[in-house]
């Protein structure tokens, strides 16, 4: 296939991804989902799960296979700007008040489902069906422990976002669990990979590295780029010219951490962390923040769709093993981490709604599985049923929060009217 003819082809992809993400969109909202909710299910949709089996001469003309290097790249420029936006709304401050409690969700959010994770490889890791020839049982323990560890920690900062929750309790123990589990989580994928890679300077360079990055910047880093926030202060908006810079930041932050192999996403988001707040954070997302979440963030979902094909889950004996991996991945992370908040002191009505955030995986746990499916470590079939089991938990992350949530604003009216 020609250039010219990739080009045609991909601009007529962008805009089925845009029109069926919209349609699925409202569809979600109207049942209570978020847009990250819609835009996972789209990418199945529009993979050779249903699309692929119906109309598979479509989708193959859609998406042809010498586009997806195409479509990979464009989407980890949206996925790495998503991040950045998400880092700008991190409030490190908030996490030191709640560090305590913050820790002990977070070790119990990452043993409990890397250990049942790990004993869950260590019966698939022989089966050609599920790990690639070539990889070590260890190194499968830690591959699948890691996916079952990880927390959609984006999607966890949107939902307390809509909700008006950042800056309370429940808010800043959340955000401040799903991001200490998140690093530890990309910490293990980085000693996975250097152990496939068999290079144990592989791992060394990689954390060491990403803890040099994170704090170079969160220290010297933050007063380095203070000017960029005085300069958007004293003019009242952001120019082109500290635009292009902050991208520019944004974009070499992406190419370190993907350089020293822990992921483009890990760079762009310790970037946003470091990035000056107030006028600056609005205008940056002000201005691609719609582009972002709009038009190239769904890129990266569809992208993950069209690897995932729910036709390979096809015996009985398969979908055992999705329902084992699903009760796993829940009990493991949100019992462990609802529990923990409660040995912590935490209200019960918050701990539940801690478990219920922290159990969604979402887009990290997405990205983390594209990464074993490149490197050659996970099969096909394994990949499409940790894809299940993230949309699963993911779905269910809204309703069940809100009820839980809701329930617990009802408890405290009904006591406020009481005591009146």
């Amino acid at each position: 296939m020609s250039s010219f003819d990739l080009s045609v082809r991909f601009f007529l992809q962008l805009a089925l991804v845009l029109g069926a993400c919209r349609v699925v969109g409202l569809l979600a909202r109207r049942v209570g989902q978020s847009q990250v909710v819609s835009e996972m299910i789209t990418g199945v949709l529009l993979g050779p799960s249903l699309l692929g089996l119906l109309l598979p001469g479509a989708q193959e003309y859609l998406f042809p296979k010498e586009s997806m290097p195409i479509l990979y790249a464009v989407s980890q420029v949206g996925l790495a700007l998503y991040m950045f936006l998400v880092g700008l709304e991190f409030q490190v401050d908030l996490i030191r008040r709640r560090m305590r409690s913050a820790i002990s969700v977070s070790l119990a959010g990452i043993v409990v489902p890397f250990l049942l994770g790990g004993a869950i490889a260590t019966f698939l890791a022989e089966d050609a069906d599920f790990f690639s020839p070539g990889v070590s049982r260890t190194e499968a323990v830690l591959f699948l422990g890691a996916s079952m560890s990880i927390t959609a920690f984006p999607m966890l900062a949107r939902i307390i976002h809509e909700r008006g929750l950042a800056g309370t309790s429940l808010g800043t123990l959340a955000l401040a669990a799903g991001s200490l589990d998140d690093a530890a989580a990309w910490c293990v994928l980085a000693v996975v990979l250097a152990s496939f890679a068999g290079d144990p300077a592989f791992a060394l360079i990689a954390i060491g590295g990403g803890l040099a990055y994170a704090v170079l910047l969160v220290t010297v880093g933050r007063r380095l780029l203070a000017p960029l926030g005085a300069s958007v202060e004293r003019a009242g908006t952001m120019s082109n010219g500290i635009l292009t810079v902050t991208l520019m930041l944004v974009m070499l932050g992406a190419w370190f951490t993907d350089w020293i192999r822990i992921y483009a996403v890990f760079g762009s988001f310790l970037m946003g962390v470091a990035m000056p707040r107030g006028r600056f954070a609005e205008e940056v997302t002000r201005t691609i923040g719609p582009l972002v979440t709009t038009f190239l963030l769904p890129l990266f979902f569809v992208y993950s769709g069209l690897n995932t094909r729910i036709g390979l889950v096809d015996n009985p004996a398969l979908w055992g093993i999705a329902l084992v991996v699903l009760l796993a991945a829940t009990l493991g992370k949100g019992v462990a981490c609802w529990l923990a908040a409660r040995l912590n002191g935490e209200p019960n009505g918050e701990a539940l709604a801690i478990g219920t955030l922290m159990n969604a995986r979402g887009l990290m746990e997405l990205i983390i599985l594209n990464i074993g499916l490149e490197r050659g470590i996970i099969q096909p079939t394994l990949f499409t049923i940790m894809v299940l089991m993230a949309i699963v938990t993911t779905l269910a992350a809204t309703p069940v929060f809100e009820w839980v949530h809701g329930r617990e604003h009802a408890r405290a009216g009904d006591s406020a009217a009481h005591l009146a």
